[in-house]
């Protein structure tokens, strides 16, 4: 669960949120530290070295028209029109973006092969949807953001995050065997 859980979906409100990570501070050094909420330790942000991750979006808010809590598939399709919705917006801003396939740090997680810290952090809080991201981008220094939406199995909640690193978000090497 994150500190999103019972907030409707709200576009602008989210690429604001995606375009504000542009200037977050992020670690040059030091351990990943997932920050929950004080009262309820819901998951609200991690950092990590050169990388931050926050959730922008959780199912099941009630009046968040079209989540088909019912029917995951309903839920699913949902959930990736409004990330469809979402890159759509921010492709205006920064140009195309491009897949970086998460699955394959889920792959080598499995089977005991580290992974880049950032793709650690969002697996740790069960974002395992693929990332549009795009950059690098303009602001002070380079910055790559990535946008996502999954879940870790059918009776979770589905959860949009987004994270911005000082360094290129591409997929680590997939295994030998894949």
């Amino acid at each position: 669960m994150t500190v999103r859980a019972g907030e409707p979906f709200d576009l602008a409100r989210t690429a604001a949120e995606v375009a504000a990570l542009l200037t977050a501070p992020l670690p040059a050094a030091g351990p990943t530290v997932a920050e929950g909420d004080p009262d309820t330790g819901e998951w609200r942000a991690t950092t990590g070295e050169g990388f931050r991750a926050v959730p922008l979006w959780e199912s099941g808010a009630e009046g968040d028209d079209g989540d088909h809590e019912d029917d995951p598939d309903e839920a699913e399709e949902a959930a990736q029109a409004r990330l469809d919705a979402l890159v759509a917006e921010l492709d205006t801003r920064w140009g195309p973006h491009h897949r970086v396939a998460v699955h394959v740090a889920l792959l080598l997680k499995e089977e005991g092969t580290p992974v880049p810290a950032l793709f650690d952090a969002l697996l740790a809080e069960d974002c395992y949807g693929d990332l549009s991201a795009w950059g690098p981008l303009p602001g002070p220094g380079d910055r790559w953001v990535g946008v996502s939406v999954g879940r870790s199995d059918g009776d979770a909640p589905l959860v949009m995050a987004a994270v911005v690193s000082d360094r290129p978000i591409t997929a680590p090497p997939p295994p030998a065997w894949l």
